[in-house]
């Protein structure tokens, strides 16, 4: 990745009336990197990608994408791909005729019949999109993003309504765009991608940054966790624990250390931990506590 960003937000306002929908927001996205832009219900996220993408004019702040402003859309739209949450085909043409029109208006270069065997769309290349289902057509959603293999590309849910193998096959191709260089922006309700996929992590909350960082770095904020349950009669475990319903808890910020105490504690008093389950911090953990905080 080089040092100049692909995308640079700095201080970025955007207000609907006296709704201030996005607050002093600042952000890099440098190339090849997966980041993935999280958030609470409300919390500007699609605000946010609306001005990156150039589609919302911000209140104020700067947003610069390769350097220029999003509006510029002659520089900038050709080398941007945008699969949005509904992209709103028109349901009389093709697939093939509406990946060439995306094509056409992102004066983007390719062949439908090429994106189209990466979606496993081209036995429906001459349906008309009204009879595609669901999952076919967020699948056509992802063959216009990605068609001319754009150096940048937004993911706004993609995996919304997809099949497992169809959720495999468009994130084996994210991995080779992201191998031919391209940068890429997630935004998903499923956390579990985003903690396996994303270089980092900007999670929103009522308009900015709650946390911003790697999976690793926001997981370790928050405590570890130890569970199981004990035989009646046996005696109490050597750290301390919540117990609830005969299961105990340890919280820890030194998992390793902590669950070795724990189990030579049982070996040395012949005690059975049932149930024992440890495990580190996980990103909805994180993304549960910004409601608690």
């Amino acid at each position: 990745m080089t040092s100049t960003p692909v995308i640079d937000v700095d201080r970025l306002n955007l207000a609907y009336g006296d709704f201030r929908a996005v607050r002093d927001l600042s952000f890099q996205v440098h190339r090849g990197e997966l980041y993935a832009l999280l958030g609470t219900n409300g919390a500007g996220k699609t605000s946010t990608l609306e001005v990156v993408e150039g589609h919302r004019v911000a209140t104020s702040g700067s947003v610069r994408v390769f350097g220029k402003s999003p509006r510029d859309r002659k520089s900038v739209r050709p080398r941007m791909g945008i699969m949005l949450q509904e992209s709103g085909f028109t349901p009389d043409l093709t697939v093939a005729e509406s990946v060439r029109l995306i094509g056409a208006l992102t004066r983007r270069e390719d062949r439908a019949d090429r994106v189209l065997s990466i979606v496993d769309l081209t036995r429906k290349a001459s349906t008309r999109v009204s009879q595609l289902s669901g999952g076919e057509k967020r699948r056509l959603d992802f063959a216009t993003a990605i068609y001319g293999s754009p150096e940048l590309v937004f993911l706004d849910e993609p995996t919304t309504g997809l099949d497992i193998q169809s959720r495999d096959a468009l994130w084996n191709a994210v991995d080779r765009l992201r191998e031919d260089g391209s940068t890429i922006v997630l935004t998903t309700h499923y956390l579990e991608e985003a903690q396996q996929r994303a270089d980092r992590i900007g999670l929103m909350h009522q308009g900015a940054f709650h946390r911003e960082g790697t999976v690793a770095e926001l997981t370790k904020t928050l405590p570890a966790t130890i569970r199981f349950t004990l035989p009646p009669g046996s005696a109490a475990p050597p750290l301390p624990a919540s117990s609830a319903d005969g299961v105990f808890v340890i919280e820890t910020f030194a998992l390793q250390k902590d669950l070795h105490t724990l189990l030579g504690w049982a070996q040395d008093h012949a005690v059975e931990l049932r149930g024992l389950e440890a495990g580190p911090t996980r990103l909805d953990d994180v993304f549960r506590a910004i409601g608690s905080a």
